[in-house]
């Protein structure tokens, strides 16, 4: 068998990008909007609350889908969808019926699963890695701590427990590097809201290096992910994508980057910072101005309630609307120091906004929804898909509450930026015109 030529990918290349190893660079022309490049997924996974909305094998949303016959839990567009996702569906279709409620593998897991039956059964390189391959992407295993460490072990068992049957899979030294490559080079695959849809390995897009105001945006078309340009990018230049949300100040991104990536970011935003006295934003019209102390006080008590509301959401019988009160003492909290605007603040409302939408509180959903949107715009880099699924959310908002006007402009605004970022022949262009035609 003669092994593919790497094709590479046209209008880049790969290079050894001074201080950050490899890297992606131009070696032409690319203007905003233009596309990169594209990589279907080497492997990808459905996530399992989107059962039955998203076909497990192409993602596609639509309602009717058909399910497997057997585990009555896939659901597929057609045969054709089904046949072609069953060397991977079967890893878990006879699982799911034997083990019953007791099958609950985490999505990376279920991942992996499926990145070693694509392994056994791919031995030349696929369409995914052009300039990348999975095997050479970065574990880092010399940099992992006991959590991590332990994270991984219990991901092994969990793979050797729900998937010995179909899986003959390899040692543990093997599984172990797997895992921590897949933890530092996976993907989430999300809806125009930024839903979570599922996990996937892009090896191509992996290539690129991170920085804080990025040259380049990921977005997805079903199971290939696309990569656009934001700004203006010239021959020569390295093509940056950003790994991290971008709403936080420089010490909280660095500290991200650092715990799940492990190098320090010196990208322009962070050397200059020049974001941060607006994302910090402190009170005005205090009779007297916080004391430097009691700011670095209020900051702690921010990132630790960000913490803490992250873990109650996953707690099994915890009420929404004892979440809703976590965000609202808090805000009242840190609204003593905080402006509006400061980004920790508007974390809390954007996942009080996100309570509110599951309670199907819709006023209550907006009045946060008109508070984060303009600090966002703000903060956010230009063609940002936080601040356009912002707009995409308050349209559909306003016009599920009758209000046709400001739904369609704010529809209007969101689809200025993915026109940009997700290109102007994506298939949720088309669904937000023609939801923007009923109004008509």
């Amino acid at each position: 068998m003669v092994a593919m030529k790497t094709e590479g990918i046209e209008g880049t290349e790969r290079f050894v990008s001074p201080g950050k190893g490899r890297g992606l660079r131009a070696t032409k022309h690319f203007k905003v909007g233009d596309l990169v490049f594209a990589c279907p997924a080497y492997a990808y996974v459905l996530t399992v609350n989107e059962r039955g909305g998203h076909c497990e094998c192409c993602f596609t949303r639509e309602e009717g889908l058909s399910k497997c016959g057997k585990c009555k839990q896939a659901y597929y567009c057609n045969v054709e969808c089904q046949r072609g996702d069953w060397p991977m569906h079967k890893l878990e279709c006879s699982a799911m019926c034997s083990y019953g409620e007791n099958w609950c593998p985490s999505e990376t897991v279920r991942l992996v699963a499926r990145i070693i039956v694509k392994q056994k059964c791919q031995t030349e390189r696929t369409p995914s890695e052009r300039v990348l391959t999975l095997r050479e992407l970065e574990a880092h295993l010399d940099k992992l701590d006991n959590e991590k460490n332990e994270m991984n072990d219990t991901d092994i068992a969990a793979l050797h427990h729900f998937y010995s049957r179909h899986l003959d899979s390899p040692d543990n030294a093997a599984l172990t590097e797997l895992f921590a490559q897949v933890n530092c080079n996976g993907f989430t695959i999300e809806d125009e809201e930024l839903s979570h849809l599922g996990s996937a390995v892009f090896p191509d897009v992996a290539l690129m290096n991170h920085s804080c105001s990025p040259n380049v945006i990921v977005t997805y078309k079903g199971t290939v992910a696309e990569v656009r340009a934001v700004q203006d990018i010239s021959p020569g230049e390295e093509i940056f994508n950003s790994y991290i949300d971008l709403l936080y100040p420089t010490e909280d991104r660095i500290e991200r980057l650092r715990d799940s990536y492990f190098f320090n970011c010196d990208c322009k935003e962070c050397t200059y910072k020049s974001k941060d006295k607006a994302k910090m934003e402190i009170r005005q019209k205090l009779s007297t101005p916080p004391e430097e102390e009691e700011i670095k006080q209020m900051v702690m008590y921010a990132r630790n309630v960000i913490e803490e509301f992250r873990r109650a959401k996953h707690y099994k019988n915890i009420l929404h609307c004892e979440l809703l009160e976590i965000c609202e003492l808090s805000l009242e909290k840190m609204g003593s120091v905080f402006a509006e605007t400061n980004v920790y603040m508007l974390h809390m409302m954007y996942q009080a906004m996100g309570v509110c939408l599951y309670m199907q509180d819709w006023d209550g959903a907006m009045k946060y929804g008109e508070k984060i949107i303009q600090p966002y715009s703000v903060h956010y880099p230009p063609y940002s898909l936080n601040v356009a699924s912002m707009y995409l959310k308050l349209g559909r908002l306003y016009l599920g509450l009758e209000k046709r006007t400001r739904g369609v402009k704010a529809l209007k605004k969101a689809l200025a930026i993915m026109e940009v970022a997700h290109g102007k022949d994506h298939p949720y262009i088309t669904e937000i015109k023609k939801e923007m035609e009923e109004q008509k």
